[in-house]
């Protein structure tokens, strides 16, 4: 399937477009977050390697972005930058502020949330590539292969950070324990693929969600059970359903931050 066939099939082409979206706004708002801590991570060549990291993630977002735009949603910089919150169909746990405070103004943020965030979204995001690589749609099986070559470095920084921290007595294992738990309560809004997931896996543009998910249990399971970790058998939507709209006042002040200079001048490139 590629762009042409989507212009004849309106049904498909808005099913295709809500997976993209997902994508797409997935990657922006984490990347952002991770952005925010430029200047502030544990050491400098964490610094370094984290701002690498929300670079190429937000890279990723502007390849879906300009998928969409190819598909005659709008141009890439008024999707990433022009939507409204309730237009945005990240999932919440994403969304979520670093912490009290703000970069500027006493930022006091949470390092485990962080590591236990990014880890546990490197891990769903690897297995969802791994599927797009075989998607239908042949545009989006090509970005994939592309995000792919980045993806492993992501997910083995992530999962060295989890797996320290977490096996440190005191109050490092405390922490990390209270941001697993924090994480979990709107973990199953990053594995959903939304009210029309169904439809999603039936044109073959990414496998089931029951079957990502648990392939996702079976990645992470090894890792806790090595650490003596409990995985919850439930995870929830505690703040709301990102891919139906459902956001947090975090957003909109994301959004206003991210857009202000776009605002300014949309004809500027992002």
């Amino acid at each position: 399937m590629n762009l042409e066939d989507l212009k004849q099939n309106q049904e498909n082409k808005e099913i295709v477009a809500e997976l993209l979206y997902q994508l797409a706004d997935d990657d922006f708002l984490v990347a952002y977050r991770g952005s925010e801590w430029l200047g502030l991570a544990p050491h400098i060549e964490e610094d370094v390697a984290f701002s690498s990291i929300s670079q190429d993630t937000m890279g990723h977002a502007a390849m879906y972005y300009q998928l969409l735009e190819d598909m005659g949603e709008g141009s890439a910089d008024s999707l990433a930058h022009g939507r409204k919150a309730a237009e945005r169909r990240n999932a919440v746990l994403l969304e979520e502020v670093n912490g009290p405070g703000n970069y500027l103004i006493e930022p006091n943020y949470d390092w485990a949330f962080a590591v236990v965030r990014h880890y546990f979204y490197s891990q769903a995001k690897k297995i969802r590539i791994d599927s797009l690589k075989t998607s239908s749609y042949e545009p989006l099986a090509e970005v994939a292969v592309k995000v792919n070559m980045e993806l492993y470095y992501h997910l083995m920084h992530w999962k060295t950070w989890f797996v320290q921290l977490t096996s440190v007595k005191g109050e490092a294992r405390s922490r990390m324990k209270l941001a697993i738990d924090k994480v979990f309560d709107d973990f199953e809004g990053v594995l959903t693929l939304g009210p029309n997931g169904s439809k999603m896996s039936e044109l073959g543009l990414i496998e089931d969600e029951k079957i990502l998910k648990q392939r996702w249990i079976s990645a992470i399971k090894p890792v806790f059970d090595s650490l003596d970790l409990t995985l919850p058998i439930e995870f929830g939507m505690k703040n709301g359903n990102g891919r139906i709209g459902e956001h947090t006042e975090d957003l909109k002040a994301a959004i206003d931050t991210l857009s202000e200079v776009y605002s300014l001048n949309p004809a500027v490139p992002w």
